[in-house]
């Protein structure tokens, strides 16, 4: 069998009691940290809680050599693969899953908070009014070429009204995200209301005992200091009257601004 566990959002006491009896009963426990970052955790801590030996897995063990490793073993072996947040957030998983059942192995799921659930309830926006998310990733090429899939998933949910969750890559932080954001901007030279004259709403070391839940203007946020990742960026849409006063109370947006 090959059990998927998610670690929840931060440090080692997010997993729930199922993924770590899951955990303890397994015969090899796996882990990686591509998909989602540590966080507020330690390999280190983490065999010490959870009372087992873990083995971190690099992206090619889980993507090309599955076949070879991890899921010869699980043909005959309890193996347990844990990945931060949520189980089944990242595409990757759901294609070894996939994998696992082409070969007839048993799956299962243990599933655990996941940002993209956690995030309305940080900063008080309505979980239902939330649109495509996009990730932002570095510069890549030679070149250096921005993406502007955020920027444009960021607009096309405001055209809806609705709000965006936007994942950094990792070890990305907020003020490297918005300009990149702004880069994009500017390449787009699109009319309207520009996006750095947008309240946006900044997240950092959710699932921590003091998270950073901050939303301003895109300048005023660009200099904000959030301290250690993972980082997150939310770009409100169109806002109900409880969501203007959560993003007051919550996130210390500037009264009279929103």
């Amino acid at each position: 069998m090959l059990t998927f566990v998610g670690l929840g959002l931060y440090d080692e006491k997010d997993i729930t009691l199922k993924g770590l009896e899951a955990i303890r009963d397994a015969d090899v426990v796996y882990a990686e940290f591509y998909t989602s970052p540590l966080g507020g955790k330690t390999v280190e801590k983490m065999q010490e809680v959870y009372g087992k030996r873990i083995s971190v897995l690099e992206r090619r063990d889980v993507e090309e050599k599955a076949e070879e490793g991890i899921l010869k073993l699980a043909k005959h072996q309890k193996v347990v693969l844990l990945s931060g947040g949520d189980a089944m957030i990242a595409t990757t998983h759901v294609d070894l899953r996939l994998r696992a059942i082409d070969m007839r192995i048993e799956t299962r799921i243990i599933h655990a908070p996941s940002i993209s659930s956690a995030v309305a309830g940080l900063c008080g926006l309505q979980s239902y009014k939330f649109g495509k998310s996009a990730t932002i990733a570095a510069p890549y090429g030679k070149k250096g070429i921005i993406s502007a899939v955020p920027y444009d998933t960021i607009q096309a949910n405001k055209e809806r009204g609705l709000h965006t969750l936007l994942y950094l890559d990792i070890p990305m932080r907020i003020n490297e995200a918005l300009k990149l954001l702004e880069t994009a901007e500017e390449k787009r030279n699109l009319g309207g209301e520009p996006l750095k004259k947008s309240i946006v709403v900044g997240i950092a070391r959710a699932g921590s005992d003091k998270p950073v839940v901050r939303a301003d203007y895109f300048g005023a946020l660009k200099s904000y200091e959030f301290g250690e990742p993972p980082h997150v960026l939310v770009v409100p849409g169109e806002l109900h009257f409880l969501e203007r006063e959560a993003l007051i109370k919550i996130a210390q947006a500037p009264e009279g601004t929103i």
